[in-house]
């Protein structure tokens, strides 16, 4: 089993591709969310923690009987050494019987080697992670937790997963209660899914503190009012959102409160509304078809984490049982294909590069290509040079892989994606204006969202080029990039808690 991050559901790998394929997919983020009691959504979180234990436990191997073998060994191995040193000046000194007897599992020590010194004390940083294992042991044993279901037992777990992962806390709750929102069962949670989301709502914590602490003031004070607009106006524009953007909201709002009094209560419900409609843009399922070749080229101006991100998507590929490959085709910066080598050993997915130094990148971009068709390959990343939008031979470069591309794949599903730093703001739409002339952008993957507070810019890229958002970077691990959902973003952006 491994979970398909892309349609958010679990797969067999047993499976033909005609069966994955035909298989329905998760029910897509709702434009509305579900109508759930709070006690609804604790008795679900309750279910879903419940059922990630028993997942967790039902993978993880008896302690006891693995544990003991290794022991033995281990002194039967010690004892060779012990019989030869016997010889040695030093064991003729010190008598090596009354030591054996007394501590028969140690190690005896060489003539080369210093004597043995005592055990130091734990220190503070030894006992830490004890201490906060037992805190969450206390923790999970507080929550009063249902029996899983029975449809538990046909969803495998995650390898990387484990039971001190699972705390129930404020953040665990919240995770399940958007999941809950969206039509998810129970049984259908992945420890993935509650981790991302509690990582995506820590990214967006700068922003969120800036932007809903000063909203709830507003509507604090009664129905919205003109001078109240203005001020959420103000605190879009501050947040990066934009003002083509920022004006289609406080329209709609406007529009709104025109009908009908706007309660304190429905404008922030009403703002999430906006914001929801406003990041769906095309087909808000984003996955690549299976048995056959799609082909991704990753563009965007060097510092904004392209060869990162490049890593971070061939590894959730790979975890949602994608064939996948990359090609080193930047060339132009110095050791460009060296740091892209270390993330895809990261994600365990090979790379195809070329030895010469300042090799033609389209000429690397064919031969992967060819290899990816040699080899089946479901999914091919194409890492190209790190550009200013203001090099007219580079953009043109790009523009020849572009056409290696459609000439050498006729029949391949290509991407063109834009990795965008959400700490540049709006210099990241000047960016995406010239690369869509070059690469034919479609989509664009938003990086550093946990070093800015102007998570807004989001909202400012849809509007204003038009272009879906497929993926978000919430930190600098591996597993802190993932598909993008318009609805998990704006609550993890307005959150309460």
């Amino acid at each position: 089993m491994a979970f398909d991050w892309f349609r958010r559901r679990y797969t067999d790998s047993t499976d033909s591709p005609g069966e994955a394929e035909s298989s329905p997919p998760a029910p897509a983020p709702a434009t509305e969310p579900a109508e759930i009691s709070p006690e609804d959504y604790l008795a679900f979180a309750k279910a879903a923690y419940a059922n990630l234990k028993a997942r967790a436990a039902a993978q993880a191997p008896p302690a006891t009987e693995e544990s003991a073998p290794p022991a033995r060994a281990e002194s039967v191995q010690l004892q060779p050494p012990a019989s030869t040193e016997d010889s040695g000046p030093l064991a003729q000194a010190e008598p090596r019987e009354p030591v054996q007897s007394s501590t028969p599992t140690q190690e005896p020590a060489s003539p080369e080697s210093p004597p043995v010194q005592p055990a130091a004390a734990p220190s503070f940083f030894d006992l830490a992670p004890r201490a906060a294992e037992r805190l969450q042991a206390l923790q999970a044993s507080a929550v009063d937790e249902p029996k899983p279901e029975a449809a538990t037992a046909a969803v495998a777990p995650s390898p990387e997963t484990g039971p001190e992962e699972l705390v129930f806390d404020e953040g665990f709750r919240w995770s399940a209660e958007i999941l809950a929102a969206q039509g998810r069962k129970p049984e259908e949670i992945s420890v993935e899914e509650i981790s991302w989301l509690q990582k995506l709502r820590r990214g967006l914590g700068k922003t969120r503190l800036n932007l809903i602490n000063q909203l709830k003031a507003l509507v604090g004070r009664g129905p919205l009012d003109q001078k109240a607009v203005e001020e959420i106006e103000a605190l879009l524009l501050q947040a990066d959102v934009g003002i083509d953007a920022t004006e289609q909201i406080i329209q709609a709002l406007q529009k709104r409160m025109r009908e009908e009094v706007v309660p304190p209560e429905e404008a922030v419900k009403y703002l999430k509304q906006q914001m929801r409609q406003m990041l769906t843009v095309g087909d808000p399922t984003f996955a690549p078809q299976r048995d056959t070749l799609n082909i991704w080229l990753i563009v965007g101006v060097n510092g904004a984490g392209k060869t990162t991100t490049i890593g971070k998507i061939a590894h959730v590929a790979r975890e949602s049982g994608y064939r996948c490959l990359i090609a080193a085709a930047d060339t132009f910066r110095a050791a460009a294909v060296e740091q892209l080598k270390v993330w895809a050993e990261r994600a365990g997915v090979e790379v195809i590069a070329n030895p010469s130094p300042n090799a033609d990148p389209a000429a690397v971009v064919f031969d992967a290509i060819t290899a990816a068709k040699a080899r089946g390959t479901e999914l091919l990343l194409v890492d190209t040079a790190g550009r200013l939008q203001n090099k007219k031979n580079l953009m043109d470069e790009l523009a020849k892989i572009r056409r290696i591309v459609d000439k050498k794949a006729p029949e391949a599903k290509v991407e063109s994606l834009l990795v965008l730093d959400a700490t540049q703001g709006q210099n990241g739409l000047r960016q995406a204006e010239v690369f869509a002339e070059a690469a034919k952008l479609s989509g664009v993957i938003l990086t550093k969202l946990d070093s800015t507070a102007k998570g807004g810019i989001a909202l400012a890229i849809t509007q204003q080029m038009n272009l879906p958002i497929r993926f978000i970077g919430a930190g600098e691990g591996l597993e802190d990039l993932r598909p993008f959902s318009s609805y998990e973003f704006v609550e993890a952006l307005l959150s309460e808690y």
